[in-house]
């Protein structure tokens, strides 16, 4: 995985868990990432990612079928 250096002003008042999160959750909805993968990046499990979504205005419904599946699946 590769790094990458922001400079994001401290008036923002954004933690870099929140920075990761918009990045990740930017990139799941424009369907980049799949949620395992975006959970990855950010550093938290695939569950913890999809519950949080909302809080950063990402639907969880936003995956293909084909992962729907395959989370099924694994329940």
């Amino acid at each position: 995985m590769n790094t990458i250096t922001l400079k994001v002003p401290e008036s923002l008042q954004l933690s870099n868990f929140d920075v990761e999160m918009i990045v990740a959750t930017k990139l799941y909805e424009d369907g980049k990432l799949s949620s395992g993968q975006a959970a990855e990046m950010v550093g938290v499990s695939k569950r913890t990612f999809i519950e949080l979504l909302g809080k950063y205005g990402v639907s969880v419904f936003g995956y293909d079928f084909e992962e729907l599946q395959k989370d099924l699946e694994n329940v």
